[in-house]
């Protein structure tokens, strides 16, 4: 009692700089921007780039151009090689490796104690602050928390540097506050086998009093069905009766709500969900209102915005945005500056900003994850909608999906096909569940509905309903087994959807493999 009371004291004293986010975006922006580029100054890339000579923003626009990985990949290689002052003052002692999930080539993204300390913790710090704000008899500190990142430890890559999960950096690196409280110990959590590492988790934390869940759904939904086979219980409140708070990031949280409260049950306290928005690249955002679904743009967290439309994302010379230029409703791909020496970086992710008062934001996709193979620009955040409204008419749970476009022949239009792996099948079988899925997607997507009308441009989408578990196999035959790794939602090719039908044609009969389209 007296540590959770100490904790949400010392917690709750981040509102101020929290409000300060929400009442003076812009002057905050402004001052870390001027911040970065001083330390930014004393390093390779800025004598290069000219920083010493920039004085705006519009100096920086002009000078430095936007850059993708591959760009700043001969950069890293130095940091990797233990070169000082790189890209960000001093040696970058940390790599997180992400492999991505389009492809087996790893990335390597640079970690300094700037980016743990200023943006990751205290990302994790302010969630727990907003939380604690809006529930004050919260008593997450009582008990322990079950956190769940990936499975690696860090590989050495020379005398002063290591790669490996940024959740295995961080882990490493913990505060002591949150090591106080994390279950289950550091020896588990950095298991490199995922299969025995679920064991070893649920085994670990049974008999815990955990608090709160934190990781990505689907990862956290093959733990927590574990700890339920292991214990015999029928929910998760029967095991964790005191189980307050579920913070989730990484993937839409719409396609799983359902089978999480399914497994949840009756707790002690309200029990709660919170969105983050992180990644290896930073920490960018949270859900700081419990009422609503978007999440507030955090401004002081080491990384510096800028906003790309959509519209312009694939031209030469694509227009480039700051914060006060932005509107409601407009999607924007993310380009970062940030304390951990990524410089006019492309992210990849589009957000969609739904206030601007504070700036709060929705993720809706990738730049590179999306349908348009007809003109339709199928967002990720349209899709998932429409699987939870098809599921929530259907009474399906759906565990993981993923669509791709079936391309024109001489004799049919072309479509899209969606791969689906039912928790719960849907009643009416897959062919009502693509209807529901469908005009939910006519209604959110106008060029969508356009291209539907009548079937001249696209015709109606058909659906496989693949087995238990094939969306797991084919992460581990990519060796990306663990929390961090995620399913593509949606994709141009068709290459990934093959790869997964191939899988569960082998595992399947052929009578339970489902192949359906709308009537």
């Amino acid at each position: 009692m007296v540590f959770n009371s100490a904790f949400s004291s010392f917690i709750r004293k981040r509102m101020y700089s929290i409000d300060l986010v929400r009442k003076q975006p812009v002057d905050v922006q402004r001052a870390l921007f001027a911040n970065l580029l001083h330390e930014g100054k004393h390093t390779s890339f800025g004598r290069e780039a000219g920083f010493k000579s920039i004085r705006h923003w519009r100096d920086f626009k002009r000078i430095v151009p936007i850059r993708t990985y591959d760009e700043f990949k001969p950069w890293i290689d130095r940091a990797k090689a233990g070169e000082s002052d790189v890209l960000w003052p001093g040696v970058t002692q940390w790599f997180a490796k992400s492999s991505g999930t389009s492809s087996d080539r790893s990335k390597f993204l640079p970690v300094t104690k700037a980016s743990l300390e200023s943006c990751h913790y205290k990302g994790g710090k302010d969630l727990l602050a907003l939380f604690c704000d809006q529930r004050p008899d919260a008593k997450l500190y009582d008990g322990k928390h079950l956190i769940l990142g990936g499975s690696s430890s860090l590989d050495p890559l020379n005398t002063g540097s290591y790669s490996g999960d940024l959740s295995a950096i961080i882990v490493r690196n913990l505060p002591f506050w949150v090591e106080a409280r994390r279950t289950p110990d550091r020896r588990i959590a950095l298991m490199d086998n995922w299969e025995e590492k679920v064991d070893a988790m649920a085994h670990a934390t049974l008999k815990e009093d955990v608090r709160i869940l934190a990781g990505i759904p689907s990862w956290m939904l093959v733990i927590a069905k574990r700890v339920l086979e292991l214990s015999g219980a029928d929910s998760l409140g029967e095991v964790w009766p005191n189980l307050q708070l579920f913070m989730h990031g990484g993937v839409s949280f719409a396609p799983y709500q359902a089978e999480f409260e399914s497994l949840i049950g009756s707790t002690r306290y309200p029990f709660d969900y919170i969105e983050t928005y992180n990644a290896s690249e930073g920490f960018f955002g949270l859900q700081d209102r419990l009422s609503a679904n978007d999440m507030l743009l955090m401004l002081d967290y080491g990384i510096f915005f800028e906003f790309v439309p959509m519209s312009e994302w694939e031209s030469e010379n694509p227009v480039v945005l700051e914060l006060r230029e932005l509107e409601v409703g407009v999607d924007y791909a993310l380009v970062i500056s940030t304390n951990a020496g990524l410089w006019r970086y492309a992210l990849g992710d589009i957000v969609r900003m739904t206030e601007l008062h504070p700036f709060r934001m929705q993720v809706v996709g990738r730049t590179t994850s999306y349908l348009n193979a007809f003109g339709e620009e199928v967002m990720v955040a349209q899709a998932d909608k429409a699987v939870a409204e098809a599921s929530a008419l259907t009474g399906a749970r759906v565990r993981e999906y993923t669509a791709a476009p079936v391309f024109m022949r001489l004799d049919r239009n072309g479509g899209h096909q969606w791969l689906i792996e039912f928790a719960v099948e849907p009643k009416g079988g897959m062919a009502l569940f693509l209807e529901c899925l469908d005009a939910s997607l006519k209604r959110q997507n106008s060029d969508y509905d356009a291209k539907r009308s009548g079937g001249l441009a696209l015709r109606e989408p058909e659906g496989i309903a693949v087995g238990k578990g094939t969306f797991d196999q084919w992460l581990r035959s990519k060796g990306k087994s663990g929390g961090q790794h995620k399913i593509p939602r949606l994709s141009n090719s068709r290459e990934l959807v093959e790869e997964i039908v191939a899988l569960s044609r082998e595992n399947q009969p052929a009578n339970h493999f489902e192949r359906s389209s709308v009537k």
